[in-house]
């Protein structure tokens, strides 16, 4: 075995990326402070091919440099757009046919690889570091997600937490419907 160089490594260009068919994923990032954390999920959600990144309330958006720092150019490469609350986003979202699901601890949480497969297209929100979602997004989401933890800690990393769901969340839609048309 040897590791591959970055010229062996066949990806799109970041301008090939806007035309390629995505995952039936969109993902609101709300109140999330860490503008390293932003960055962090732009790259995962790059790498995962969903279709879009809505950023709400204070959440940092692309224009701030340090994104760059973590995003090492996902910034460029996936659709995004900045919306002062996400109510009324959800709502547009809802009428378009997306699933509302929230990453966070409920009396009713379930993990993502176990969506059914009527909640495709789905659109996935993430919640502050240290609140989590907000309690009006949870009421009005259709489902709620959950990863399970074996530890003494409550809860995870944002970025990380959103790494892990949305791949189980690709990996449910790939298994049900096979990979994006291209």
């Amino acid at each position: 075995m040897r590791k591959l160089s970055w010229d062996e490594i066949e990806r799109p260009a970041p301008d090939e990326v806007h035309e390629l068919p995505k995952h039936p994923v969109r993902l609101v990032v709300h109140n999330v402070r860490s503008i390293h954390n932003v960055g962090s999920i732009f790259r995962t959600s790059d790498a995962a091919r969903i279709e879009h990144v809505h950023l709400t309330g204070f959440t940092g958006t692309p224009e701030h440099k340090d994104l760059h720092k973590t995003a090492l150019g996902a910034q460029d490469s996936m659709a995004w757009s900045q919306h002062d609350a996400p109510l009324p986003l959800l709502d547009d979202l809802r009428a378009q046919g997306y699933t509302i699901a929230v990453l966070e601890q409920t009396d009713q949480s379930h993990p993502p690889a176990q969506v059914p497969p009527d909640a495709f297209p789905l659109c996935l929100i993430l919640g502050n570091e240290v609140r989590g979602v907000d309690d009006d997004i949870v009421e009005v989401a259709d489902i709620a997600l959950e990863l399970p933890q074996y530890g003494a800690k409550i809860s995870m990393n944002v970025g990380v937490a959103y790494g892990i769901a949305v791949y189980d969340l690709i990996r449910r839609a790939r298994s049900l419907f096979g990979p994006p048309e291209e």
